[in-house]
Parts: structure tokens; C-alpha cells; sequence
């Protein structure tokens, strides 16, 4: 398969899990943080688990620079949720 096919698939799959399952997790996530509830070791798993993959996919997006402001705004909204669960946890 060609480098732009695989890209091409790979960008496919992580839009997929992107709305299917990533997206979906963090805004429960933010909600949950909102209330004043703190992240438990699932959560906590599933955020490790998204920044190991954040750092996966930077060369992914550095071909392809149209992804990024979608990738930014993810980074954003885990950031929101990581920032006021460790208030949560200080409280």
C-alpha cells in the first residue's frame, strides 16, 4: 500500500475512534470533572492511553497539517478536563 493510502486508512480509523469512542469518553469525562467529581483509575487509563497515541500520530499529522486544528482542539479538551480534575483532587 502506498504512503498516501496508508494515511489515508490510518486517518480513516482514528477519525472513526475519534467520534465513536473518544470523543464521546471525553466530554463524559469533562462533565464528571464539572461536577466536582474526580477521575477514577479507568479514567485516568483512558486519558494515559490518549496521550500515548497523541504522540504517536504527531508524524501522521505533520504530513498532513489540515488535521491539526482538529488535533488541537482535542489537546484543548483534554487539557480542560486534566487542569479541573486536579483542582477536584486538591479540594
Amino acid at each position: 500500500m502506498a504512503d498516501t493510502e496508508y494515511d489515508a486508512a490510518l486517518i480513516q480509523v482514528l477519525a472513526e475512534r475519534l467520534e465513536k469512542i473518544r470523543l464521546p469518553v471525553a466530554l463524559e469525562l469533562k462533565e464528571k470533572v464539572d461536577r466536582g467529581d474526580p477521575l477514577n483509575d479507568l479514567d485516568i487509563s483512558f486519558l494515559e492511553e490518549v496521550f500515548e497515541d497523541a504522540g504517536k500520530i504527531k508524524p501522521l499529522l505533520d504530513r498532513h497539517p489540515e488535521w491539526k486544528s482538529l488535533a488541537a482542539k482535542m489537546v484543548s479538551l483534554y487539557y480542560e478536563i486534566t487542569t479541573k480534575a486536579l483542582e477536584n483532587e486538591k479540594k
